[in-house]
């Protein structure tokens, strides 16, 4: 029996589902490598609003053609299914390692950087991320980190109440408090959402786990940041201020862009921080 095929692509096997779509491994015979197939879900098929955000998603990661963002190669149809097409990544998920195993600060250091600079150039063609978390940044067969999944990107321009600001909202874990309050969001949002995926990195889980869904999103808003150091005593107390900036309740008090936070852990890993801080002092 034939492997089933998406357009052209061979599939192999099934790499993830959600709620929006699936995707799968597959190989491309036209160049004999395997790539991944992002597959609109078929009982949204029949909803325009859903063919249309999943079709922005294709243009926006296409417009940005960043070397730290999941590249994609094509975009089809699959009977009513739209697909698009991305680069295979072999190293998996930023979840996936910290389920595994302990990073070191200087490993944190240099995936922040580059999740940083692609959100950064998202941010300077007016994109904002807004699901950026563990299981959105991938590696290559080299451990390089990469952005992906903009299924939730929505440009600055944009009404702040369109349709599609109602359907998603993002993941409770990571949302700004004004990503919970469905405000208007600039890149500090996204600034936000990198603190906690710092926070987790560090300690092991995230800042504010209430038990469910709506409790965990409100607590961004009502909730201190918690305090590292309470979860992981031996780490250097610059982390904590690190990350307090980086999830302060007010975006205008936060790094103004994601590359300044990945600056700040930069510097703590490299000590220019306390170098720094003497003469501010």
């Amino acid at each position: 029996m034939s492997a089933p095929k998406i357009g052209r692509y061979k599939v192999e096997s099934e790499l993830g589902q959600g709620g929006m779509a699936t995707v799968y491994l597959a190989h491309d015979p036209y160049i004999q490598r395997q790539v991944a197939i992002k597959v609109l879900s078929y009982q949204l098929t029949a909803d325009a609003l859903f063919q249309e955000f999943f079709q922005r998603e294709a243009e926006v990661i296409a417009a940005l053609e960043h070397p730290c963002i999941v590249p994609i190669f094509d975009f089809g149809q699959h009977g009513t299914q739209p697909y698009f097409v991305m680069r295979h990544m072999v190293g998996g998920s930023l979840q996936d390692r910290l389920e595994k195993e302990k990073l070191k600060p200087h490993q944190i250091s240099r995936i922040i950087d580059r999740v940083a600079e692609g959100l950064d150039a998202a941010h300077a063609k007016g994109i904002v991320h807004r699901d950026v978390k563990p299981a959105n940044i991938l590696f290559d067969a080299k451990g390089k980190a990469y952005l992906c999944d903009f299924g939730l990107a929505k440009l600055l321009r944009q009404s702040i109440d369109s349709t599609d600001d109602t359907l998603f909202v993002g993941t409770p874990e990571y949302m700004s408090p004004e990503q919970v309050r469905d405000d208007r969001l600039d890149g500090r949002s996204d600034v936000y959402a990198l603190g906690v995926v710092l926070y987790y990195a560090l300690a092991g889980q995230p800042p504010f786990d209430a038990g469910s869904s709506m409790a965990t999103a409100q607590a961004h808003i009502t909730e201190p940041v918690p305090n590292i150091l309470d979860v992981k005593p031996g780490l250097k107390s610059v982390w904590g201020e690190i990350i307090a900036k980086a999830m302060a309740k007010d975006p205008a008090q936060r790094h103004s862009t994601a590359g300044e936070l990945a600056l700040d852990v930069r510097e703590v890993i490299s000590g220019r921080w306390y170098l720094r801080k003497l003469v501010d002092d």
